[in-house]
């Protein structure tokens, strides 16, 4: 085992390994001396009422504590993600709304509704060119009197005769602009 050439190699490797050996030794009888323990116990027990009573003392000053401070981080960094996508929601509306392609849309709209109107005026012209001349006659007839009494209702504004009938107008025209 033992290397006659390397005389220092040997030293190391004897002292090396008892080291270790008295080390381990050494800490397992510390941790099993239940003075360390409880000392150690002890120490961990008032770390955290230092860290409670710092936490009071700060509170009663009113400056936020490390906790507080990270709910608050927290808290700014969900806002933070809502409000991006509330962004990126808004980018998208901007774009799909943007002029040029509302304008293009309504452009097409509107050119299909002349199409259909088209469509729609040549299919009821072969099937209404007979009977359209009776239904003529019969609009005809029903926007006569119609014309007639807005014709009486015209002269009447027109022809003064005299102050009672003046203001028989203007009380008619004001029920007609209601």
């Amino acid at each position: 085992m033992s290397d006659p050439s390397n005389p220092s190699k040997s030293l190391r490797e004897r002292l090396g390994g008892t080291t270790e050996e008295r080390l381990g030794k050494a800490l397992s009888e510390l941790l099993e001396n239940p003075l360390l323990t409880g000392a150690i116990g002890r120490a961990f027990d008032a770390r955290e009422k230092a860290s409670q009573a710092q936490e009071v003392a700060f509170s009663a000053l009113n400056i936020p504590s490390a906790a507080d401070i990270e709910r608050l981080t927290r808290r700014l960094r969900s806002v933070s993600n809502r409000l991006e996508g509330i962004e990126d929601g808004v980018d998208r509306l901007d774009r799909a709304l943007a002029p040029s392609g509302v304008e293009a849309r309504l452009s097409a709209i509107e050119a299909q509704l002349k199409l259909l109107t088209h469509k729609v005026e040549n299919a009821l012209a072969p099937s209404s060119a007979a009977p359209a001349r009776p239904s003529a006659g019969k609009a005809a007839a029903r926007k006569a009197p119609a014309r007639k009494a807005a014709a009486g209702k015209a002269a009447a504004r027109k022809a003064p005769a005299g102050k009672a009938a003046a203001g028989k107008a203007a009380g008619a025209r004001a029920k007609g602009a209601r």
